[in-house]
């Protein structure tokens, strides 16, 4: 059976440096904010040629601490993906903000920046953009719009570690960006974690005390924070990663490149220009037959995922958040996408046999 994905097989080449950071952090006695996550914060910001970098509980954390961050009016509007995992939203809407769904291009899955202007108000505070599946958005038209319109800018890069647009690395164009830290990720933890990015010292000291129950110095706070830190034995394993993230990043793209030449043109594939340095934290296809596809993989042995199945304006949890109008073009993505294996505990020779397999179908 070929896994979509076996996260030991996919550590197992870091299981030694692992140890050591874990019997590092066990001997030093501290584990809650001391040098690990220091040290990971400067050393990921320094990979993004960026300031600062703050630590956080998990992904969803980085978007509604970033997002609190900015002290927007309460139910300001904030543009974002109709087809983005329901994280995105969720942040907006914790934070007690209006989400404003703008559709994807159906070429790219990323949001259409042809398509955002028309939703921009009086009210429209910032926009939250996503680079799904590892494909950076189209950076150049949305920088013009947020300067056009004087908006804020928030990336989640939950997908999109080490990407480029313009060999400009994601997390860097606007105020303020957030990372997740979730296992399966390319930069992924041995469990929850997720972290924000600015340049921004304010932004990055309002988020700080967030993290930490409002606070700067232990027992004084200053605004009203909550408990949302980065776990040093996470930060030790993502310093021993963060070293081996371009080697993961090329065996990802080495793979999508198998899957982009020998691939049936039967099948969607996702779309690849010199603009765009993808790292394929999911290699997505689509057909009009996708879940008697995925049922006909499993019975080859070959397991996949489907990255989303049920777009955000139809979740139960969106009812009189979301309504009242249409996204043809999310619902027709979600329909018929397929994840394929694509990890960095694959080898060549399973994607050969994936893809062997899929042509036949």
């Amino acid at each position: 059976m070929i896994e979509y994905e076996n996260l030991g097989e996919s550590n197992k080449k870091f299981f030694s440096e692992y140890l050591a950071a874990f019997q590092y952090t066990l001997n030093s006695g501290w584990y809650i904010l001391g040098n690990n996550v220091k040290n990971f914060e400067i050393d990921f910001a320094a990979y993004h040629y960026s300031k600062h970098c703050i630590g956080v509980n998990s992904g969803l954390d980085a978007l509604i601490l970033g997002l609190r961050a900015f002290d927007f009016p309460p139910g300001s509007e904030i543009i974002v993906p109709s087809n983005t995992y329901i994280a995105t939203i969720l942040a907006i809407v914790h934070c007690g903000h209006k989400p404003v769904l703008v559709e994807p291009d159906i070429r790219t899955y990323n949001i259409d920046p042809a398509r955002i202007e028309e939703k921009i108000t009086t009210n429209t505070q910032g926009i939250m953009i996503v680079h799904l599946y590892g494909k950076p958005c189209e950076m150049d038209k949305i920088m013009e719009i947020k300067k056009k319109h004087n908006l804020v800018l928030i990336e989640d890069c939950a997908q999109s570690h080490g990407a480029k647009f313009n060999d400009v690395l994601t997390g860097t164009f606007g105020e303020l960006a957030a990372f997740s830290f979730y296992p399966t990720k390319n930069l992924g933890a041995l469990g929850d974690g997720g972290a924000v990015l600015t340049n921004d010292p304010k932004l990055a000291q309002t988020t700080r005390r967030l993290r930490n129950y409002g606070s700067d110095v232990k027992y004084y706070n200053e605004i009203v924070g909550y408990n949302s830190r980065l776990q040093e034995f996470q930060a030790g394993f993502l310093s021993v990663k963060l070293k081996h993230l371009d080697e993961i990043t090329a065996h990802k793209r080495k793979l999508a490149a198998i899957y982009d030449s020998e691939l049936s043109g039967k099948f969607i594939k996702p779309v690849t220009d010199y603009k765009h340095f993808d790292v394929f934290h999911i290699y997505n296809i689509r057909h009009p037959e996708r879940d008697r596809l995925k049922k006909y993989l499993l019975e080859n042995e070959i397991k996949t995922e489907i990255h989303y199945p049920e777009p955000p304006h139809k979740q139960k949890a969106m009812e009189g958040i979301i309504s009242g109008e249409s996204f043809p073009i999310s619902e027709e993505l979600h329909r018929t996408t397929l994840s394929l294996p694509i990890s960095f505990g694959h080898t060549e020779k399973d994607i050969y046999r994936i893809v062997e397999v899929l042509n036949k179908f």
